[in-house]
């Protein structure tokens, strides 16, 4: 596997990396002109055609969904849910343009009814989590199926295909005390409203603490990391033989006479350079006049979001502009879906047979649209254990007790900056994974990192066998995001750098 650059700098937060396109200043605006600028000059001219429906009821179709996972998967109290979480999809402010959430513990449902009397409806559907009924409709496109996992106890398993810790000593070299003020920090101030942190150095579980109410089996709402499990699954199709990353996307929907979609690679896709017309709030020309955004209409209302974010029509040729869209993190469940099925597969289990049986994972909800399809662009929940977990795949290059599950290569290309988005001027992004090419963390440069809205992340550190898994309540994002810098900088002078033979 051969890439047409080399793996530079890393990681930076993602509400951070795009702060240069929120903070109100000349430079911030400058910036902002130059990407606009150069972004214009690839634009394609397509007609774009914004979302159908009302806004409020999208909105509310979010509040639903995050209401009835907050409650039924994660187990919060519906008063502190409605306070604190998942603000994404459902902005804060128009929380209040609403009825408020009505919670059937019999049912398993949320509704929500807006002004004008309609009334949206989440129903938690067991391993498939949570979804919103479409807008008229009582019933899903799909029959939920349950996901066994084949697993040891974990109470009696040792770490890290269990739960069982040892009793030997910390490693040598590591300063303990200066481990737990890093966790001291990330949980300071409250207002950080850290849920859980969890650190492991060379796949060892060092230090862990987690919120009031929160244990280490506890999902927690994980938003856009997601998206690097969605990566993780495209890798193990690979290591299967499906899928390479230099092939045109065999979406159907692109099949026909003279698209010029059929052109766009996976890795294209993988680098949120597809080129696709999708609009996103974070977009540096986003204009909220158009109508609802693309980008949360593929959470809240697509109906089938794999043939919505493949219907969409290209703004600009592929591998020319990185943007972070959802189109790109969909179009990849989408191939996930066409692969698993290509390979005879049960698409509900495969993730969890394929994946996370082999490597611990206990705690993973991965929920869907009303068609059935994975919404893992952001909408997952899992354990800050089953984060670290997943995190250790990647530090060690892909394989898990001797047995490769992602080729050979594939780490490094998602860790490696994305050609559009260096030539963009933001050096922050890889292969569904972020990167901190503009050393905006007090941590090494070639760490990467899964990260989701309201300050949810999972950083590896391969120069110090470090993964660091940060996940909160989403209202705490801002304090939190300072909370885990100071972690960050504490961690590094606790742990030492790691010596490669």
């Amino acid at each position: 596997m051969s890439y047409p650059f080399t793996m530079k700098s890393l990681a930076s937060l993602a509400f951070a990396s795009l702060l240069l396109l929120t903070t109100p200043n000349a430079q911030a605006q400058d910036a902002r002109s130059r990407l606009i600028a150069r972004a214009t000059q690839f634009d394609l001219k397509n007609p774009y055609k914004a979302p159908p429906g009302d806004a409020l009821s999208h909105h509310t179709s979010g509040y639903a969904k995050i209401m009835c996972s907050a409650v039924f998967i994660t187990g919060l109290k519906p008063d502190f849910a409605a306070e604190n979480v998942g603000y994404f999809t459902s902005p804060y402010a128009e929380r209040a343009k609403v009825g408020k959430p009505v919670i059937d513990y019999d049912k398993k449902t949320v509704s929500i009814t807006l002004p004008n009397g309609v009334t949206r409806t989440a129903i938690y559907v067991g391993d498939q989590g949570c979804v919103t009924l479409p807008e008229g409709h009582n019933t899903l496109n799909y029959k939920p199926i349950p996901v066994f996992r084949h697993l040891p106890d974990a109470a009696t398993t040792p770490w890290p295909m269990g739960d069982v810790l040892p009793t030997t000593p910390p490693p040598a070299g590591v300063d303990m005390a200066k481990v737990n003020q890093a966790v001291g920090a990330a949980f300071d101030p409250a207002e950080a409203q850290t849920a859980a942190f969890v650190v492991t150095y060379k796949g060892r579980i060092i230090a862990e603490r987690y919120g009031e109410n929160i244990t280490k089996d506890t999902p927690l709402e994980s938003w856009s990391m997601g998206k690097s499990l969605s990566a993780t699954i495209l890798g193990i199709l690979m290591k299967r033989g499906v899928y390479k990353l230099d092939q045109p996307a065999p979406i159907p929907e692109w099949q026909g006479k003279n698209d010029p979609r059929a052109s766009i690679r996976i890795m294209d896709i993988m680098h949120m350079a597809s080129g696709l017309y999708c609009r996103a709030p974070q977009d540096p020309d986003f204009d909220p006049t158009q109508g609802y955004p693309d980008h949360l209409y593929l959470y809240t209302d697509a109906g089938n979001s794999f043939t919505y974010a493949a219907s969409l029509p290209q703004q600009r040729p592929p591998n020319t502009v990185g943007r972070y869209r959802n189109s790109d993190p969909v179009l990849i469940n989408y191939l996930n879906r066409l692969g698993i099925d290509k390979l005879g597969e049960v698409y509900h289990t495969f993730p969890q047979r394929a994946l996370f049986d082999k490597i611990g994972v206990r705690t993973m909800i991965m929920e869907t649209d009303p068609s059935g399809n994975f919404l893992t662009q952001g909408y997952e929940f899992a354990s800050g254990r089953d984060w670290a977990r997943l995190g250790n795949l990647y530090l060690q290059d892909g394989v898990w007790n001797g047995e490769r599950l992602l080729p050979q290569g594939f780490t490094t290309f998602v860790s490696t900056l994305a050609e559009p988005w260096v030539a963009d001027g933001r050096p922050i992004y890889g292969g569904l994974f972020w990167i901190n090419g503009d050393g905006a963390l007090p941590i090494p440069k070639e760490a990467y990192m899964m990260q989701g809205a309201g300050g949810q992340s999972v950083t590896i550190i391969p120069s110090h066998d470090l993964v660091i898994v940060r996940l909160g309540h989403y209202k705490g994002a801002q304090a939190g995001a300072k909370a885990l810098n100071r972690a960050y900088s504490l961690l590094m002078e606790a742990v030492p750098k790691t010596t490669k033979p």
